[in-house]
């Protein structure tokens, strides 16, 4: 029987609207990571590396374009104490620089033989250009298919959302989001742990807020990176109307051992060659003034030659330059707002640092007062033409010593490092000094009232042993967030904290938020009610040195 006209009708509109369902757009299911990792540091990598090993799914938000953090971005010379105490994913990374320098076709500049720090009958290697720790990173990062959304900024004002004490998601300024269960900050700046509400400090501690000795204002340990001779911070030579000279402080500096506001000072840790051949050199910075390095012109006219002590030699006719002396590549003062700082302001801050130290180069390249035998010797040098190329030559990161730091379950003390305290449930050891940079520079007066110029804050001391690290100190509160993780803002003071900060110890506990965030998924709980049994055995098996 043939169809009548309405039925017809009815069904070509029934036919219609199927196709037109069938072709338009289907919006996806959001996808929820188990894990989301904030921050391309060392420690987000690891963290990242761990959760896949561990069969959960990892996506690591970051605003930076290069992996690894300082230890991509010239820190190749690694501060690692005592080495036995690095485990797991740590020393793993370090027996790839290894077997990367084993090959003869790694030695371009130099044979392998030149260079002390290259044993080829051990298992690990300590020293290592930023291109091939970048290369680590990158290859870790393929092998186990992680995904990376870099150039991607948590919105610190309104980019995190929670249910109770639970995230549920972050946002980035690009307006992209990100679910998970379990999140881990690996930023050194502690952005996520600040947005999601945790408990933070920034600045020193004093002394009797956790019974300490080596917090807040250190007049009488700052011996070390100090001025050996009574310069003058005026201007004008012992004339206090002159005005002091750049970068010395006319605050009240403070009493030994109470607590402030400040951070120890900034650097970048660049890479220098003495190889003609593979040398860039040194630049004017835009709006250079030699002012700014008449503390260290006096100073060296006074007889000091501290300026190439910290050049230390990497593969490749290479160095890792760091902070060294009276004067050198640490902007003394010039970081206190970085931590809370906006963005725009912390690149406003971190090309400052740039600028201060390219015109530190080309001061003492450059300058016809510096004494004649530093000149000739700094012109030996420039950037690596083979490292940072997208930059010129220079780091992309700066070397953050401290920003924020949590203030978790379980704070870290100058007391636990040295053992006078107990340190429960280690998930990972440090052993270094407990190392602070100088924080502030500041006009002193002598017996007589005669000015000079004095630095202030710098800390060099040993703990004595090799010290755990609490997994409380890697957990907020459980009442402020429950599933987040924070290794590398960790909860410690100041002084612990300088101890703390070196890369083998970030990647170490990277490795340990994420076996934390992994089990507290398989168990159903927040990550501060993983079961210390399960996590000690867990961290063993592959590899951690927990006593």
């Amino acid at each position: 029987m043939p169809l009548s006209l309405s039925l017809r009708c009815a069904l070509s509109i029934c036919f219609l609207a199927y196709f037109v369902a069938c072709a338009a757009p289907q919006k996806s299911p959001e996808r929820v990571f188990d894990v989301v990792i904030y921050g391309g540091t060392s420690a987000g990598v690891m963290a990242a590396v761990q959760a896949a090993e561990m069969g959960k799914t990892a996506v690591i938000v970051c605003p930076e374009q290069r992996m690894g953090g300082l230890s991509s971005s010239g820190l190749g010379w690694t501060d690692s104490g005592d080495k036995a105490v690095i485990g797991g994913l740590s020393k793993r990374f370090y027996q790839r620089v290894q077997e990367h320098y084993n090959y003869r076709s790694a030695w371009r500049q130099q044979q392998p033989e030149q260079l002390s720090r290259y044993r080829p009958e051990a298992d690990a290697m300590w020293v290592f250009e930023p291109h091939v720790a970048e290369s680590i990173f990158e290859d870790l990062l393929s092998e186990y298919s992680i995904l990376v959304h870099r150039n991607q900024w948590l919105d610190r004002a309104a980019g995190v959302s929670k249910q109770g004490t639970a995230i549920t998601s972050i946002t980035t300024t690009s307006g992209q989001k990100y679910s998970g269960r379990m999140f881990i900050d690996a930023t050194y700046e502690g952005d996520l742990m600040a947005a999601t509400g945790v408990s933070y400090t920034v600045g020193r501690e004093s002394n009797k807020a956790y019974g300490e000795t080596l917090n807040g204002v250190q007049i009488k340990n700052a011996t070390h990176h100090q001025f050996k001779n009574r310069i003058s911070p005026y201007v004008t030579p012992d004339n206090p109307s002159s005005g002091v000279l750049p970068g010395i402080s006319v605050e009240p500096h403070g009493n030994e051992g109470e607590g402030d506001h400040r951070i120890q000072a900034y650097c970048f840790r660049v890479c220098l060659t003495d190889d003609p051949n593979n040398q860039l050199p040194f630049e004017k910075p835009a709006g250079y003034d030699p002012l700014q390095y008449e503390l260290l012109l006096r100073d060296l006219l006074a007889s000091p030659r501290h300026v190439f002590a910290t050049f230390d030699p990497m593969p490749n006719r290479k160095t890792d330059t760091n902070n060294n002396g009276s004067f050198s590549t640490d902007k003394v003062g010039g970081n206190y707002e970085y931590p809370e700082a906006s963005y725009e302001r912390r690149a406003a801050l971190v090309e400052e640092h740039k600028r201060y130290q390219m015109g530190l180069f080309w001061f003492l390249q450059t300058d016809p007062r510096v004494p004649k035998d530093v000149r000739t010797k700094m012109r030996n040098w420039g950037l690596a033409a083979d490292e940072f190329t997208e930059s010129g030559g220079w780091p992309n990161q700066i070397y953050v010593r401290e920003a924020r730091r949590m203030v978790g379950e379980f704070v870290m003390t100058e007391r636990s490092l040295r053992g006078l305290s107990l340190t429960p449930e280690s998930v990972g050891m440090g052993s270094y000094n407990m190392d602070s940079h100088n924080v502030q520079r500041y006009v002193a007066t002598d017996e007589s009232g005669h000015a000079f110029v004095q630095n202030e804050g710098d800390v060099q001391v040993s703990p004595g042993r090799s010290y755990e690290i609490a997994r409380g100190a890697l957990l907020p509160k459980e009442s402020e967030c429950s599933n987040l993780i924070v290794p590398v803002a960790v909860s410690a003071s100041h002084i612990a904290y300088g101890s703390i900060r070196m890369e083998p110890v970030f990647m170490i506990l990277g490795q340990s938020a994420a076996t934390m965030a992994c089990l507290a998924i398989d168990g159903h709980t927040s990550v501060q009610g993983v079961e210390w049994k399960e996590l000690r055995t867990r961290l063993l098996a592959d590899g951690q040195v927990l006593q």
